[in-house]
């Protein structure tokens, strides 16, 4: 049965939306892509019909992960106008809510330390994916100079996503609390007093 455009469209952007959450929840080892195809109700040979491999799935969903989470943080940076926005950014990314949302949350925290021993064009996404980050976050960053403030945002969202990874990986939920809130507190009182 031959399908229109727009079927095989939904169904590649269905596709790379389950992935993107899938391997952020279970890393890029952690998937096969019959299961996949499986909770999708898909064909596991009806794959092929959208990606040559798995590694140019993880791209398009690494890509479309680095999207969903960015703009979730911006709207909420931008639609709270009683506090500061970087201090609205470091509170939302260092929340509890974030730290049990692995699915949909930051794919930094959830893969980066995976992405290393992953092939060529899934470490090149993720460059571009954390370019496209820090381009969108730096003007938030204090700095006299654009290179200064994205250095300034590398810091601070390197160490948001240890922080974040860490948090994660303690099975005490006082301590992941006491993690992501003395995190919070460091990176407000550097990045946001000035």
């Amino acid at each position: 049965m031959r399908y229109s455009k727009e079927h095989k469209q939904a169904t590649h952007e269905r596709l790379v939306e389950a992935a993107s959450q899938q391997f952020r929840a279970h890393g890029g080892d952690g998937i096969s892509i019959a299961d996949l195809m499986d909770e999708l109700q898909l064909t596991h040979g009806g794959f092929y019909r959208h990606f040559a491999s798995k590694e140019d799935l993880y791209a398009e969903a690494l890509t479309f992960s680095f999207a969903q989470k960015l703009t979730s943080l911006l709207e909420k940076v931008h639609n709270d106008g009683t506090t500061p926005p970087l201090k609205v950014l470091i509170n939302q990314y260092l929340s509890l809510e974030h730290c049990a949302n692995r699915v949909d949350g930051c794919p930094v925290a959830a893969l980066s330390a995976e992405i290393a021993r992953q092939p060529l064009v899934v470490r090149e996404t993720f460059d571009q994916g954390l370019r496209t980050y820090m381009a969108q976050i730096s003007p938030l960053l204090p700095g006299a100079t654009e290179t200064e403030r994205t250095h300034n945002a590398l810091v601070l969202f390197s160490g948001m996503a240890g922080a974040l990874s860490l948090a994660r990986a303690v099975a005490d939920q006082a301590l992941q609390a006491e993690i992501l809130g003395a995190a919070r507190e460091l990176y407000t009182k550097v990045y946001c007093s000035s």
